[in-house]
């Protein structure tokens, strides 16, 4: 793929594509976190990994984070579900007519709701996936000031009124859980200190058949160490099951 991709509000949205694009077969997009970017370590390895297995896949950056157009006082989950839809407009223009979405942290409750939403999501990866959205914005940020400080000491990442106002106005994405009826694979390491494994656990009761749960043994967040190969390694068997 080589095209600009432009979200709802006419911003570019910065991407890396993996893969053959004459295959058209399956893309698996991927999506990051609270100030996270395309660029994150887990996110490179793991779009590494599923090209190194003969599929393909695009990470990208939503709107405000890294090289994307627009401000980061404008990320919401509801903003970014926009982006994701955009980027599955982009992906089927180029003929992927089957997507698998995989969502780190706060990308993992954009793909819940995106996957109620959009039925060109044929699969659905929630790594790390947040569950309880305003629990999460009141333990992480709720010291904070909207429109002053910075999230986790990073100084071009402000907290801001309308991402507050978003996160407890969907609260949390357990509802949401009985309007997805496709394969969903829910990855957690059990030493996550950002999103607690129970809520992964949580959620995957919720969910409907076919579902499937791997909780990573001394895993934290974001896959570092060797929580990396453990979770790519779930995700390439997990999609090897579906791809046919």
């Amino acid at each position: 793929m080589d095209l600009e991709i432009l979200n709802s509000s006419k911003e570019k949205l910065d991407y890396e594509f993996h893969g053959d694009p004459s295959d058209t077969s399956l893309l698996v997009v991927i999506g990051h976190g609270v100030t996270g970017n395309k660029d994150r370590p887990w996110a490179l390895g793991l779009a590494n990994a599923i090209e190194e297995a003969g599929m393909n896949a695009l990470r990208f950056s939503f709107s405000g984070n890294g090289e994307s157009e627009g401000k980061f006082e404008d990320c919401t989950i509801s903003k970014e579900v926009k982006d994701l839809k955009a980027i599955i407009n982009a992906a089927e223009d180029e003929g992927f007519h089957r997507i698998c979405y995989a969502g780190h942290s706060m990308g993992g409750a954009v793909g819940v709701l995106s996957a109620v939403k959009d039925e060109r999501i044929g699969l659905l990866i929630s790594l790390s996936g947040m569950v309880y959205t305003k629990k999460f914005c009141e333990t992480e940020f709720g010291d904070q000031t909207p429109g002053t400080g910075c999230k986790w000491e990073e100084e071009e990442c402000p907290p801001s009124q309308e991402f507050v106002d978003d996160m407890n106005k969907i609260d949390n994405i357990l509802a949401k859980t009985e309007k997805i009826e496709v394969p969903w694979l829910i990855v957690h390491g059990d030493a996550d200190d950002v999103v607690p494994v129970d809520e992964g656990r949580e959620i995957y009761r919720a969910a409907y058949e076919p579902k499937d749960l791997v909780i990573l043994e001394g895993v934290d967040h974001v896959y570092s160490d060797d929580g990396l190969e453990k979770m790519t390694s779930a995700v390439i068997s997990w999609l090897k099951e579906y791809n046919n």
